[in-house]
């Protein structure tokens, strides 16, 4: 069988990874949502309905280093030129595994709030679920090849206190399978949360999100 991003995913939360060497695997989209590139330790993916030729072409048409290529902004900007999507960031990918025992904080489960935070989560995953504990939202949801993705947003007014990292300790105890996150590798202070709360990062990764959406499954 032949593998799919799903596989590679799975295999990476277990520490297992693509073969370090500097090439560049296509695969076809796992929904008609979610296109975009993920770049591990010296091999990168591609995840797109486009011609696998087209990408290898143009990722040579970079003229950089092939272990750059796939974030290169010149191979980004000519993905989404190709697909008609929008990229917001560069995000580091994280994953954190399920953890064990109840978390210290007090969360109370709500529907669909209007939050941002939640309507963000709308768009980019499937079957969310949304926590709100005292001056923070935890987001829970099916995102890229429907894989469990975690969000959390802390109010201004009570942060530097510990909230992020406990938020995003209590995901991976409320989570039965590993959790990922996707944090812009210029928020300093979110990275630290996660890498407090023992999540570990894993590559990095441009996500291309169509405006039509489309469930992933989860």
């Amino acid at each position: 069988m032949a593998e799919t991003l799903r596989d590679i995913l799975d295999a990476a939360a277990r520490g297992v990874f693509p073969p370090a060497d500097g090439r560049t695997t296509v695969l076809a989209q796992p929904s008609p949502r979610d296109a975009g590139v993920l770049a591990l330790t010296a091999h990168s993916v591609v995840f797109t309905d486009e011609d696998p030729r087209w990408v290898h072409e143009t990722l040579r048409a970079t003229e950089c280093d092939a272990l750059a290529a796939t974030m290169n902004a010149r191979f980004l900007a000519a993905l989404m030129d190709r697909t008609g999507r929008p990229c917001d960031t560069i995000d580091v990918l994280l994953v954190g595994s399920p953890l064990p025992g109840e978390t210290e904080l007090v969360l109370k489960e709500i529907g669909d709030p209007a939050h941002p935070r939640v309507v963000s989560a709308h768009r980019r995953r499937d079957e969310v679920r949304v926590w709100t504990a005292d001056g923070g939202v935890l987001v829970l949801g099916c995102g890229v090849a429907g894989r469990l993705e975690v969000a959390v947003e802390v109010d201004e007014g009570v942060r530097h206190r510990g909230l992020g990292r406990a938020l995003v300790t209590a995901a991976r105890q409320l989570a039965r399978e590993p959790v990922w996150a996707q944090v812009s590798a210029g928020n300093a202070r979110s990275l630290r949360a996660f890498q407090a709360a023992g999540y570990r990062p894993v590559g990095s990764e441009a996500l291309l999100v169509s405006a039509r959406g489309g469930s992933t499954g989860c």
